[in-house]
Parts: C-alpha cells; sequence; structure tokens
C-alpha cells in the first residue's frame, strides 16, 4: 500500500460568506440602541429642589420611590404603602449594602415622608439618602 502526501485534488478552500452575520449584527445593535433609553426611565416625581451635592447615578443603587399619591417604588417594583418594612427586611442586596436612596415627591406631608423614613431605619438601613432636584 502505497501512501502519497500532498494536496490531492485540486480542490478550492471555501469561504464564508459574512455577509448575513454583518446584517444581523447591525439589526440587533440598532434593536438596542432604540430599546435602550426605555429601560433607564423609571417612576416619575417631582423632586423638591435643594442645593446639595449631586449623587453620583452609579448603577446597582436601591432607590426607595414614594409618589405623591403614597404609592412607593422600590426600583420599578411596586409594594404596598404598609409592607415597606417587610419588603425591606427581606431584599438581600440591602441586608448587603444597608444603603437606601429616597426618592420622595415634594407634594407629599412631612408625616408621610418621615413614617416612610422610619420604616426604612427599622428595615436595618445605616444610611439613608434623600435625592433632590439640584437648584438651578
Amino acid at each position: 500500500m502505497a501512501m502519497t502526501t500532498g494536496s490531492g485534488g485540486g480542490g478550492t478552500m471555501t469561504e464564508i460568506n459574512v455577509t448575513p452575520l454583518v446584517d444581523v449584527m447591525l439589526v440587533l445593535l440598532i434593536i438596542f440602541m432604540v430599546t435602550a433609553p426605555m429601560l433607564q426611565t423609571g417612576v416619575d416625581v417631582n423632586l423638591p429642589e435643594a442645593k446639595a451635592q449631586t449623587i453620583p447615578d452609579d448603577e446597582g443603587k436601591l432607590i426607595l420611590t414614594v409618589t405623591k399619591d403614597k404609592r412607593v417604588f422600590l426600583g420599578k417594583l411596586q409594594i404596598p404603602w404598609d409592607d415597606v418594612e417587610k419588603v425591606l427586611k427581606n431584599n438581600a442586596k440591602l441586608n448587603a449594602d444597608h444603603e437606601l436612596y429616597l426618592h420622595a415627591d415634594r407634594a407629599l406631608s412631612y408625616g408621610d415622608v418621615v413614617k416612610v423614613m422610619a420604616a426604612v431605619k427599622q428595615a436595618g438601613v445605616d444610611k439613608l439618602g434623600m435625592v433632590t432636584d439640584p437648584l438651578e
């Protein structure tokens, strides 16, 4: 049995056509560019204005939002007014960080904000930040 080395037949190497791949990638890029700004929208509240240091907009900060009609949101998840303390106590990220930012509408009464702040403290939050709009 004799073995020969070399390139047997004169076959040409087939090249992969990357045009469909590029088309799919461009479509995905456009989809992500359109949907990304929609993911950033949160709960709309009318924040009080104050002369205070601005908080860096880092991802992963827990934000508790209270609207003027006393609806409470942890991030985008709505929680019942009476269950704020219980939900915060069971939040794993809050138990690890002990840090929370409070978005409260300026139309809320002082007593309502204090109730929420008391529930936050009872839930074990050591650092509570108040989010305001900077003065013009």
